[in-house]
């Protein structure tokens, strides 16, 4: 390894990274035509720009001409959870990452340093938390961090499931041998037989169509009926595949450079009812919950409080049946009718909204509708 590269690798353990590595700045044509037959299968849901980044993804000197490796940073997010609050709505489960403040504005700060050191070592670098159109967890493997678990997400035996990934594409040629980090999953399938929704195929691959993370985050409108009721308590993302892993497990809570909040683990869900988009983003400015935005975080919570029935809920399922979104309006429907509340599922038929009275005459013909 030559100097430059030790002191960015060194620099970046130091700015808190808890795994680091450095891979070649290459993707293998296996792997972006598999990229490509995941797309076509129309596996990646509403994530039309995906598609779009297929061409940029596959070739990373799209984003630093004379890319030759890529130093990766594996950031752990194994949170040991917080006590919940007093007082409010604190019903539903929250993913880790989403525990911390958004954890690409937390990073940012930490990859513009290691540029800035990269300039100052005469190496053009360019960093990218997972939001930039790079296959981190391509390099990770190629960095030794860890292998694609059968959950399709990045595994390693220090750290388990839970990590965040940062790359910086650096123009220094590549002194490793190539070699991707075995596989350690073994004959376990955890992950596989625990997901609630069977998004995770015997590829390793995820279909975000079936993924409860995809779901309460990226999704728009209404969540298919014949998820809701599998998606249980989660309210945010999911962390089901990450938990049974014997790795995570083994692992235990290692974050040291994020940090959990109280407030993001256990939200509470009367603030996404009662108030407008601007209001919703003032007060979650700087976290995970702005991807959905205020609507999809109240159909969200509509959704935990059916499958609950938790009493303290209640007044916000009749929020919900007069929130101005249609999707809440919707949502609060089939709430109500898990709660048996047929005339309040009946009053929706004269909803403006034509999904919503759909909705609303379908669960009525439903025998669990009292």
């Amino acid at each position: 390894m030559t100097a430059p590269a030790e002191l960015l690798a060194d620099l970046a353990q130091g700015l808190g990274a808890d795994a680091v590595g450095w891979a070649a700045a290459q993707v293998p044509a296996s792997a972006v035509d598999e990229y490509a037959r995941w797309l076509d299968a129309g596996r990646h849901a509403g994530m039309s720009y995906l598609e779009r980044q297929l061409p940029v993804r596959a070739d990373p000197s799209s984003r630093l001409e004379g890319v030759g490796s890529v130093l990766v940073l594996g950031v752990s997010h194994a949170f040991e959870e917080p006590p919940a609050p007093a007082g409010g709505v604190r019903v539903g489960r929250v993913a880790r990452y989403a525990w911390t403040p958004d954890y690409h504005d937390q990073l940012q700060p930490l990859l513009t340093r290691l540029e800035a050191e990269a300039a100052a070592l005469g190496v053009r670098a360019r960093g990218y938390v997972d939001h930039g159109p790079v296959m981190e967890r391509l390099f990770a493997s190629g960095a030794f961090l860890g292998w694609r678990g059968k959950s399709g997400m990045l595994v390693s035996t220090r750290l388990g499931a839970f990590v965040t990934l940062a790359v910086l594409l650096t123009d220094l040629p590549f002194e490793g041998t190539g070699e991707a980090h075995p596989d350690r999953c073994g004959r376990c399938f955890r992950c596989v037989a625990a997901c609630p929704t069977n998004a995770i195929g015997s590829d390793r691959a995820i279909d975000a169509r079936r993924c409860i993370s995809y779901l309460t985050i990226e999704h728009r409108g209404p969540i298919p009926a014949e998820f809701r009721a599998d998606m249980g308590e989660w309210l945010f993302g999911c962390d089901v595949c990450s938990e049974v892993c014997p790795w995570s497990q083994k692992a235990g809570p290692l974050a040291r450079l994020l940090r959990p909040q109280h407030e993001l683990a256990h939200p509470d869900l009367s603030t996404f009812f009662g108030i407008g988009e601007r209001e919703f983003n003032r007060r979650f400015a700087g976290t995970a919950f702005l991807r959905p935005r205020r609507k999809g975080m109240a159909r969200n919570a509509l959704n935990v409080l059916g499958n609950t029935r938790a009493p303290q809920g209640w007044p916000l399922l009749l929020a919900g049946a007069a929130d101005p979104a249609p999707e809440v309006r919707e949502a609060a429907a089939w709430a109500l009718a898990q709660w048996g509340e047929a005339d309040r599922v009946r009053a929706l038929l004269a909803d403006p909204d034509e999904q919503v009275r759909g909705s609303a005459a379908r669960l009525l013909a439903a025998p669990t509708v009292v």
